[in-house]
């Protein structure tokens, strides 16, 4: 069995303590994709606290919100991406792709170092 293709994961860091990474990119395209923050959180297995800690963290690190929320109620809750919102994402996951592409051969280096399913030999004691 071939070693699994080692994959980039990358974070930009916006601001000391706060960055943009893999996991807030797919709660951003978690929302688009259901219009809900709780049904996004659902969808990657957190809690909506969560979920909504890390949509008030991203919404508070750039110069607009990101996601707008609106309230429940008779007509229902409900969330999308602003347009910054969505030009953020797009910029976040074409960064990932041109890392990635950048890498590509050092990443097939690696891959040929590494051993099938992680089972390498011990270091020598």
């Amino acid at each position: 069995m071939s070693p699994q293709r080692p994959q980039l994961r990358i974070r930009v860091a916006l601001s000391p303590g706060v960055a943009l990474g893999p996991g807030k990119a797919d709660l951003l395209e978690c929302i688009a994709a259901s219009g809900s923050i709780s049904a996004a959180a659902r969808q990657m297995r957190m809690s909506y606290k969560r979920g909504w800690t890390l949509v008030d963290d991203m919404n508070r690190a750039f110069k607009s919100p990101v996601v707008a929320s609106v309230a429940g109620g008779v007509q229902g809750g409900g969330a999308m991406l602003t347009a910054n919102g969505k030009r953020v994402l797009a910029l976040y996951r074409k960064i990932e792709c041109q890392a990635a592409q950048a890498c590509d051969r050092e990443l097939a280096a690696i891959a040929r170092l590494t051993a099938p399913d992680g089972e390498g030999k011990s270091a020598p004691k």
